[in-house]
Formats: structure tokens, C-alpha cells, sequence
């Protein structure tokens, strides 16, 4: 699903068959204007995305972005103005701020994981641990964090995780099919594949034909020397259980990236309120 069709979707959802408290409080012709104010220090995504929601709903809005997706605010600041009739800016006002607030505390989240790992060359990959249909936008805001997208989906890359494993027989057999799978279908996709321990690593560094290596929940002292087990043979990734207190101990093994589900499926909201100018 591509924004547009996430923005008219949510449109329906929200307004139905009309917005009547504004239908019945606010004249027709009134116009106003709004501000969007930042309540909380943070890093801003989802400007784009609601200046598109407003055009939506009336394209003779007038949207003046003030600042980048990306950027960071701080409590106080104006990250955009829109103007126009009234009733257009109250009816696109809650969605407006959904995908606001959730992008940006994403994207907030993101940055402060990034920023733990300054100076070393691990990257921080977000996961497929996202809201049904909202992908797009909540890896757009990690990307706004400083992150990095993963796999958008399960049609761009061969992720070989334990359940593919267990249901295919063996490492050896899952990795084997896999290349068999792309060669027929005539695919050009990376594959990684997932280990639980020692014992899965080896088998993996005894069959090979894999792009990279996924270290699930080991420990930092367990992935330091699976890192030097792999060498430079494949790249590396620690998942499971990482946090902002452990993920620059489990970058500072060597770990080419480390992925974290919470960017996505665990964050808080950034505060912020659409209020309206009452003189302009």
C-alpha cells in the first residue's frame, strides 16, 4: 500500500460521511489558521505525509513546512503552518497528528539507539515488527532517525529464520533449497539465515551460500566470538532482546548491523498539538 492510498483510507475511517461537529459549529466560508507546536524534544517525521493528508481533503489549503523531516525539534518550536478554511484544517487535524506523533517517536527512538553507537561502523536495522498497512511510513521515520530499512517485506530478501529451518529438515537443506528456489525462479535476492547457537553457526560456515549471518540472542561475549568464527566470510547481524542500555556493548563486538523490533512495535509518541492562531 503507497501513502496515498494509506492518507484516503484513513480519510474514511476518520470523517465517514462528514465531520458534523465542525459541519455544524464552523460557517462554510470561515477561514483560519494553524501552527503545529512541538511539546516535547524529539526528532520530527511525518511532515510530508501531513501536509499531504491536508491537500487531501482541500487543495486550496496553503501548507508552509518550517522545518525537515529528520530534524530536531525541541519543545516550543513551530514545525509547520497551514491556512484555509476551518472546517478543511479541523477534519484532517486528528490524522494529521497520528501520523505525526507515531512517526516522530519512531524516528526519536531511532536516533537515540544511533547515537549510542557513534564511532563504531555497526548499523541499526529496524525489523518487519511494524503496524499492519503503516509499514511504509514507520520505515520511512527510522530512516528519519538516522536508521536503516531491513527488508521491506517477505519478497525482497531470503531471511532462512529457526521455523524455516526446523520445517525444512536442517540448515544445510534449507540454505540448499533456497538457491535452488532462486536459480529456477531466476531471482536475484540476498539470503541470510538465522542461528541460535554454536552448533547452527558451524553448520552454516560448513554449507555457505549465504549473504549474511543472523545471530539471534546471543551474548555479547557469545557474539564476540562467533564475529571472529565468521571473520570476514559474511556479513554479520545481533538481533533479540538488544536495548539502548546493551546495543553499544554488542557493537563494540565488530557486528556488521544489529537489529531492533522496539524502533517499530515499542516506542512512545512525540507530544505535540495543532493549535490554532487566533490573529494572523
Amino acid at each position: 500500500m503507497n501513502v496515498d492510498e494509506i492518507i484516503i483510507n484513513a480519510l474514511k475511517e476518520d470523517i465517514g460521511d462528514g465531520d458534523h461537529t465542525s459541519l455544524a459549529t464552523i460557517p462554510q466560508d470561515a477561514t483560519g489558521k494553524a501552527e503545529l507546536l512541538i511539546k516535547e524534544d524529539g526528532v520530527i517525521a511525518g511532515i510530508e505525509i501531513a501536509k499531504k493528508v491536508f491537500y487531501h481533503l482541500d487543495p486550496s489549503l496553503k501548507f508552509i513546512g518550517l522545518m525537515d523531516d529528520g530534524q530536531k525539534v525541541r519543545k516550543g518550536d513551530i514545525a509547520f503552518t497551514v491556512q484555509g478554511k476551518s472546517i478543511s484544517i479541523l477534519s484532517g487535524e486528528r490524522l494529521a497528528l497520528n501520523f505525526l506523533q507515531r512517526m516522530s517517536g519512531i524516528a526519536t527512538t531511532t536516533n537515540k539507539m544511533v547515537s549510542l553507537l557513534d564511532g563504531l561502523k555497526t548499523k541499526l536495522l529496524d525489523t518487519r515488527k511494524t503496524t499492519p498497512n503503516l509499514r511504509v511510513l514507520e520505515k520511512y521515520a527510522v530512516m528519519a532517525g538516522g536508521g536503516i530499512n531491513h527488508r521491506s517485506g517477505l519478497y525482497d530478501m531470503i531471511l532462512i529464520k529457526d521455523n524455516h529451518v526446523d520445517f525444512a529438515g536442517g540448515i544445510s537443506q534449507a540454505i540448499e533449497a533456497a538457491k535452488d528456489y532462486l536459480t529456477k525462479k531466476s531471482l536475484n535476492l540476498k539470503i541470510e539465515i538465522e542461528v541460535r547457537n554454536f552448533n547452527e553457526l558451524k553448520k552454516v560456515l560448513e554449507t555457505g551460500g549465504v549473504d549474511r549471518i543472523m545471530l539471534d540472542n546471543f551474548t555479547v561475549d557469545g557474539l564476540r566470538t562467533a564475529i571472529k568464527m565468521i571473520g570476514r566470510r559474511f556479513q554479520t547481524e545481533a538481533s533479540g532482546g538488544i536495548t539502548p542500555e546493551t546495543v553499544r556493548h554488542y557493537a563494540e563486538t565488530g557486528v556488521d548491523f544489529i537489529s531492533v523490533g522496539a524502533l517499530t512495535h515499542h516506542i512512545k509518541s512525540l507530544d505535540m498539538s495543532l493549535k490554532a492562531v487566533r490573529k494572523f
